[in-house]
C-alpha cells in the first residue's frame, strides 16, 4: 500500500502541474496574423480539422493543448460550423467558448424591390462576404445549379435584407430568395380576389413586377394594378413603358423615344396585347398583394402628377385632360 502511495503521489503532482499549466495557457492571449481576423469552420469538421482551419487562417494555437482543453470541457464534439471573427487579446478559452456557442459572424446583403436579376447579380458579385460560385455562369446554368424548373430568375427572387454566414455561397442566397418569393406568391395566390384574368401564379408575378416598376408610392400600387387588370379584362393594350424599357435591354440609354414604343419586341405592350413573357423586375410584398387583390374600380388610365403620385381616370377624355394638366402644363 505504501509503495502504491509513493508511486501515486508523483503522478498526482505531475497531473496537477500539467493541468495547472494547461489552465494558465488557456487564459493567455493568442497570437494572430492580423486583427480582427476572420476564419471559417467548415460544416462536418472534426475538432482536429477545425484547429487546422484556424491555424491556416492565422491563429497561432497549439493543436494538442486546445484539443486537450476541449476534451476536458467535454466539448471536442460540440463545436459549431460557421464563420467567426476574433481580435487581439482573445484567449484559447474564449476561442473555444465562441466555437461552442456558435457565435458566428454574419454578412448582410440588401436586395432592392424593383431591381432586375442583372442588378442583383452585380450586387452579389461585388459583395466581399460571399463565395462567388455563380460568377461566370449563365442564367440558365445558375437555374440548373439551383435545380429549378423555370425559364428565368427574373421576378422569382424576393427583395429583402438577407443575413448569412460569411463566405456562404451566393447560390445558397439565391436559393433562399427564391424560396421566399415562392412562399409569398403562393400565400397571396391562395387569398386572391375572384375573377382575375390570370391563368397561373406566374402571370400574377408578371403583373406584380409591372406594378413595382410603375410606382414606388404605396398608396398608388393597388390602383395601378387595377388599371392593368381592367385593361386585361377589356382586351386593351397595357401600354406600360417599363416593359418596353426591359425589352430594349442594353439599347436603352435612359431616354424612351417614340420609335422605341413602335419597335416590336416580346416586351412591347404598345404593340402586343396581354402580359409580357416574363416578369420585368423583382416585386415586393405590396406589389404582389396589389396584383392579386386590385381595387373595385373602373379606372383604365393613369398619369404621373409630377410629385410621385398618379392621377387615375376612367375615360380617355378624363385621361387626356389629366395629361394636359400634369404633363403639358395646361390649366
Amino acid at each position: 500500500m505504501r509503495l502504491l502511495v509513493k508511486i501515486s503521489l508523483p503522478i498526482i503532482l505531475l497531473l496537477t502541474t500539467a493541468l495547472g499549466g494547461l489552465f494558465w495557457w488557456a487564459n493567455q492571449p493568442l497570437q494572430l496574423s492580423n486583427s480582427p481576423l476572420d476564419f471559417r469552420v467548415a460544416a462536418g469538421s472534426s475538432l482536429r480539422s477545425a484547429i487546422a482551419q484556424m491555424r491556416e487562417a492565422g491563429i497561432a494555437v497549439e493543436p494538442s493543448l486546445l484539443a486537450m482543453l476541449a476534451r476536458l470541457n467535454r466539448a471536442d464534439t460540440a463545436i459549431k460550423a460557421g464563420s467567426y471573427a476574433v481580435k487581439t487579446g482573445v484567449t484559447p478559452r474564449q476561442l473555444l467558448n465562441k466555437l461552442l456557442k456558435g457565435k458566428v459572424t454574419q454578412g448582410e446583403l440588401t436586395l432592392v424591390e424593383g431591381w432586375t436579376f442583372r442588378q442583383w447579380r452585380a450586387r452579389m458579385d461585388n459583395h466581399p462576404d460571399l463565395s462567388h460560385e455563380t460568377r461566370g455562369l449563365s442564367e440558365a446554368q445558375i437555374i440548373a445549379q439551383l435545380g429549378l424548373d423555370i425559364g428565368s430568375l427574373e421576378g422569382w427572387l424576393f427583395p429583402d435584407t438577407y443575413l448569412f454566414d460569411k463566405h456562404s455561397s451566393d447560390l445558397d442566397l439565391l436559393a433562399r430568395a427564391h424560396r421566399a418569393m415562392s412562399r409569398k406568391l403562393d400565400a397571396e395566390w391562395v387569398q386572391r380576389a375572384a375573377g382575375l384574368p390570370y391563368k397561373s401564379p406566374q402571370e400574377a408575378l408578371i403583373m406584380a413586377s409591372i406594378v413595382e416598376k410603375e410606382t414606388g408610392r404605396e398608396a398608388d400600387r393597388i390602383l395601378v394594378a387595377t388599371v392593368f387588370v381592367n385593361r386585361l379584362r377589356a382586351g386593351m393594350l397595357l401600354q406600360t413603358d417599363p416593359t418596353v424599357i426591359y425589352g430594349l435591354g442594353d439599347r436603352f440609354d435612359g431616354n424612351l423615344r417614340k420609335r422605341d414604343l413602335l419597335t416590336d419586341t416580346p416586351y412591347n405592350t404598345y404593340t402586343r396585347r396581354g402580359l409580357p413573357p416574363t416578369p420585368i423586375a423583382m416585386p415586393g410584398q405590396s406589389s404582389l398583394r396589389a396584383a392579386l387583390n386590385p381595387a373595385q374600380s373602373d379606372v383604365l388610365y393613369f398619369v404621373a402628377r409630377g410629385d410621385g403620385s398618379s392621377q387615375f381616370s376612367q375615360t380617355l377624355d378624363e385621361h387626356n385632360n389629366a395629361v394636359n394638366k400634369f404633363q403639358r402644363g395646361g390649366k
